[in-house]
């Protein structure tokens, strides 16, 4: 039962940061100011993200008793979520090279896991 805490509080924890940096990159100015100002509104929403990661690892930690592994899941969460900010946000298809390219990522912790 951990892991799927660990996996839910994983999925809205990195979901909520990278809509943030997309929504930053998508409708905020780069200057300084403007960029500083909606980091400044964001600081709850990042903090409550952090602490959500921050969890979910810890009970992907206490249910694998691997932290690779768990930092491997998550990290497999959030390049799915990355691709999935890309369409939303900027309208990106992945094409077969990017389902080619997470396969691999995906492999290659599988294989490193293989006794």
């Amino acid at each position: 039962m951990f892991m799927v805490y660990g996996i839910a509080l994983l999925l809205a924890g990195l979901l909520t940061i990278n809509s943030i940096f997309s929504y930053q990159s998508k409708h905020i100015d780069p200057s300084l100011w403007q960029t500083l100002w909606f980091q400044c509104k964001m600081i709850p929403l990042v903090f409550a993200a952090n602490v959500m990661i921050g969890y979910g690892v810890k009970f992907c930690y206490k249910t694998t008793g691997n932290l690779t592994l768990s930092l491997g899941i998550s990290k497999g969460i959030e390049i799915f979520i990355c691709v999935l900010m890309g369409y939303i946000f900027l309208k990106e298809i992945p094409n077969w090279k990017t389902w080619v390219g997470l396969g691999i990522v995906v492999g290659g912790f599988v294989i490193t896991k293989l006794k």
